[in-house]
């Protein structure tokens, strides 16, 4: 490990191994971690605490932790906690499997927030003490501020907040990533708060690294460890399908004169249907795109080092192990063209519908009327979290919610008579689309979004069970604004 990362002699002196700073940490703290998306999160002092409370519950002790992230982060955090049961509260997104268990099985708490809430909502005291900020950097710099690392997150604000503070120091991290980062410490609390001085997705408004009181540091663990890498699937017929349609709508939106030539902002959400419309992006004509968006994924990547897409901006990476290692090799010529940000800025509401965002985000189902489920299994139980997506939908420019029209190998639709949980309802929600094809649904009434829906989105297998649920509720509803027989709106519609 290379030592020189520790470049300031106050905090040198605080170096120790993961499993001494482990012992720092006590039983009900509340603790803000980094990471975002499998990436910048720390990867020893959450697997020695895990392997200490799972000491002290073998001894019978009670030993839980209330565990504040930017987003996921990775089996080495989420998945060590989850499996000793160290976790007694999570926020405010995880994809961690065990993690889901726990929380559907009632024994974990999880509070699911809009990710530009958070860090707001840890200022004005809405979720409690912050005791502990334990967060990886690349480098501690001889003035003893912090060169953040793969992602940004909340990290500003766990670093503001928290009483004592456990760092992180990895090595692995490319150096070259200094001076990508674009720290702003100018939001205020109400009724002092001022505008957020973005005009273009690539201002930089901020610092290059984070502040740190070093007398609220308290150790500082060395590590060279790579983040969590996520495969992408190939594009397959499905998505490129759902891509194909997005790129057709996008072209018919600029030759109608609503959209320039070179689009506006996109944004994109996390997985591999959001990274198969990247791709076709590539390979159609759009030259000169920007991205203001949470994470930074293969397609987009690609998308810069071809030259189409002129600059992203961001708050964490989240790439393939193979684009990881293009990222790094290319860094020094990439930084100029990506800025990581605060999630508080990156997906703040303000500067989303000042910049006019291209919103893309996938979805679990969409109703007929165009309420989307992002969190839910059958109403009840969670899936992942909402994370950014209600923060760019209901402010974006457009609103875009993209799934295979199926699940269960095409046993259930993703359209369905109403959504069994909404986190976006009909007024968030501008286009639905699936690989059968785009229902735009705006200047719509919802009678009129419900035959546009079944009829472009949903699977042919289902779209005649759709149908005459629609028209039985136009018939025998209460109220024909918005048409429901409530006493079979939520039975599955399976394929026969």
């Amino acid at each position: 490990m290379d030592s020189s990362r520790v470049m300031s002699a106050a905090l040198r002196s605080k170096i120790m191994s993961a499993d001494d700073a482990a012992a720092l940490l006590p039983h009900g703290a509340n603790v803000g971690m980094s990471g975002f998306t499998g990436s910048g999160y720390p990867k020893a002092v959450p697997q020695a605490l895990a392997r200490r409370i799972e000491e002290a519950h073998a001894r019978g002790e009670p030993f839980r932790i209330g565990v504040w992230t930017g987003a996921s982060t990775a089996p080495e955090l989420d998945g060590a906690l989850a499996k000793v049961d160290g976790i007694e509260l999570r926020l405010p997104y995880q994809s961690d499997p065990v993690t889901r268990e726990r929380i559907n099985a009632g024994t974990m708490e999880y509070i699911d927030i809009h990710l530009s809430h958070v860090a707001q909502f840890v200022w004005f005291g809405f979720l409690g003490h912050l005791d502990v900020a334990l967060v990886e950097v690349a480098a501690i710099l001889p003035d003893g501020s912090l060169v953040p690392s793969t992602s940004i997150g909340n990290n500003k604000t766990w670093l503001d907040q928290a009483d004592r503070i456990i760092l992180e120091v990895n090595s692995w991290m490319n150096p070259a990533l200094q001076g990508m980062h674009d720290i702003y410490y100018g939001t205020r609390l109400p009724p002092h708060r001022t505008p957020i001085p973005i005009l273009a997705p690539g201002d930089r408004i901020g610092e290059a690294t984070f502040r740190c009181d070093p007398s609220k540091v308290i150790a500082v663990v060395e590590t060279n460890a790579p983040d969590r890498n996520t495969a992408f699937a190939p594009p397959d017929q499905t998505s490129r399908a759902i891509a194909g349609h997005i790129i057709e709508f996008l072209g018919h939106e600029v030759r109608r004169g609503r959209l320039p030539p070179e689009l506006l902002p996109i944004q994109s959400g996390v997985g591999n249907v959001a990274n198969a419309v990247m791709a076709g992006l590539e390979d159609c004509s759009f030259t000169g795109l920007t991205a203001y968006t949470e994470v930074l994924q293969d397609g987009m990547l690609n998308l810069i080092r071809s030259g189409r897409m002129v600059l992203a901006s961001a708050t964490a990476l989240s790439l393939s192990s193979d684009a990881a290692m293009l990222f790094n090799r290319e860094l020094d010529t990439l930084k100029d063209r990506i800025v990581l940000r605060p999630q508080e800025i990156s997906n703040h509401p303000e500067v989303i519908r000042r910049l006019g965002v291209i919103a893309m985000n996938g979805m679990v189902e969409a109703d007929i009327y165009g309420n989307v489920n992002s969190t839910h299994i059958r109403g009840t139980s969670i899936m992942n979290g909402i994370g950014g997506s209600g923060d760019f939908a209901r402010n974006a420019y457009l609103s875009i919610f993209m799934t295979p029209s199926t699940a269960k190998h095409g046993s259930i639709s993703s359209i369905v008579p109403m959504v069994t949980h909404v986190d976006h309802t009909e007024h968030d929600v501008q286009i639905v689309v699936t690989e059968h094809g785009l229902a735009d649904l705006r200047g719509l009434s919802p009678k009129q979004r419900a035959g546009l829906i079944i009829n472009n989105t949903a699977h042919p297998s289902f779209r005649p069970a759709l149908r005459d649920y629609f028209d039985r509720a136009c018939k025998f509803s209460p109220g024909k604004h918005t048409p429901h027989l409530l006493d079979e709106a939520f039975r599955l519609i399976q394929s026969s």
